[in-house]
C-alpha cells in the first residue's frame, strides 16, 4: 500500500511540474503576441472587453480591413452607438454587428457566418491579450483552413506584465489557461460537427 501511495505522489508531482511548465509557456506566448501592421480582408472584434471595439474601429478607419465585424455585441446596442461615419466617410455599410453570441465559442460559430458570407480570406482578430490564445484556437478550429487569422491583442489594466506578483493577473491567466486546455482537449475528439458547414448551436 505504501508503494502505491508513493507512486500516486510521484505521479502527482510529475503532473504538477508538467502543468506548471505548460502554464508558463502559455503566459510567455500570451505576452509575446504583437499586432501585425498590414491590411487584411476584415477586422473582427470580440466585443465585451474594454478597448476592443475602439481599437477595431481605429484599424478599420485606417483601412486595415475592408470590413469590420463586431461580434458578441449586446442586443440593445445599435450600430450608430459604436460606429458613425465621419464627414466625408462612407464606411458604415461595411460594419456588421453580431448580437446572438454570449461566449467565445458562440463568437466563433456566429461570427463565422458573417466571415464566410463576405468570402473573407484574412482577418485581424481583436480581443484582450489574456483571452487571445483561446480565441485564436477556437476561431482557427471553426473557420476554413485557408482563412488566415492574425491575432491583434489589446492590453488591459487588469493584466500586468509582472503577473507573478499580482494576484488578479495570476488568477486571470490561470483561468484562461484552464479554459484553453479544455478546448484543446475537446477539439482532439471533435468529430467535425463544429467545422465549416455545421449549423449554429
Amino acid at each position: 500500500m505504501a508503494v502505491f501511495f508513493r507512486g500516486l505522489v510521484s505521479l502527482f508531482l510529475v503532473f504538477s511540474v508538467v502543468m506548471a511548465v505548460l502554464f508558463v509557456d502559455f503566459v510567455y506566448k500570451s505576452f509575446s503576441l504583437h499586432p501585425r501592421d498590414f491590411r487584411a480582408d476584415a477586422v473582427v472584434v470580440l466585443a465585451g472587453g474594454r478597448g476592443r471595439v475602439e481599437e477595431g474601429v481605429r484599424l478599420f478607419r485606417e483601412k486595415r480591413g475592408a470590413f469590420l465585424f463586431l461580434v458578441g455585441v449586446d442586443p440593445l446596442v445599435q450600430k450608430q452607438d459604436l460606429f458613425r461615419d465621419r464627414e466625408g466617410e462612407n464606411l458604415a455599410g461595411h460594419v456588421y454587428l453580431e448580437k446572438a453570441s454570449r461566449n467565445t465559442l458562440e463568437n466563433a460559430i456566429y461570427g463565422r457566418e458573417l466571415i464566410m458570407q463576405k468570402n473573407i480570406r484574412s482577418l485581424h482578430l481583436i480581443t484582450s491579450r489574456y483571452h487571445m490564445k483561446r480565441a485564436t484556437l477556437i476561431f482557427r478550429h471553426l473557420l476554413p483552413k485557408d482563412v488566415a487569422i492574425y491575432p491583434y491583442p489589446v492590453d488591459s489594466k487588469n493584466l500586468r506584465e509582472q503577473w507573478w506578483s499580482h494576484g488578479g493577473s495570476f488568477r486571470l491567466l490561470f483561468g484562461e489557461f484552464y479554459k484553453y486546455c479544455l478546448f484543446r482537449f475537446f477539439f482532439l475528439f471533435d468529430s467535425g460537427e463544429m467545422r465549416p458547414g455545421a449549423s449554429p448551436l
